[in-house]
């Protein structure tokens, strides 16, 4: 069990290391509603269906492991993501601006064995992991950018 928690640390640090050097390209969240293409070509995907809702549209883009949606309030900027599938995408590319905050915030985060859930909390936003093998899921949202009205439940 130990060897198995010290394997998984070991993927982790080598996964976050990956993502630390990739270029950045526009980033998604908390960018305007043209930054979903970019996001899209970024992580080879297709765009999928478009939903609109009173405050939001989710703009949704499948790639072969995982499907993304980014949720776009009505004065077009993207306010939170979602995904599923196989692996979690490249938060690099979806957090954009935020993403050295959740790096620093998620170093400071202690870390509890066996646990699979990951939540990381920092001033400007919220960032979420959770799931099992081939099915591994997640949302990030900015607070201060949801619509008056969403709940962040509707986040999925």
């Amino acid at each position: 069990m130990k060897k198995r928690i010290v394997s998984l640390f070991v993927v982790i640090v080598v996964l976050v290391a990956l993502f630390a050097t990739t270029p950045r390209s526009q980033a998604a969240l908390g960018e305007s509603v043209d930054s979903v293409e970019s996001d899209r070509k970024a992580f080879s995907a297709v765009r999928g269906a478009i939903t609109a809702h009173n405050e939001y549209t989710v703009h949704q883009v499948d790639s072969d492991s995982t499907t993304v949606r980014e949720y776009v309030s009505t004065s077009g900027l993207v306010f939170a993501v979602a995904w599923n599938g196989l692996a979690h995408p490249d938060l690099t590319q979806l957090l954009g601006s935020y993403e050295d905050e959740f790096q620093r915030t998620l170093r400071e985060t202690p870390r509890e064995p066996g646990r699979r859930r990951l939540q990381v909390k920092t001033n400007q936003v919220v960032v979420e992991e959770w799931g099992h093998m081939r099915n591994l899921q997640g949302r990030a949202y900015v607070p201060a950018l949801i619509p008056s009205g969403v709940s962040v439940d509707e986040i999925k």
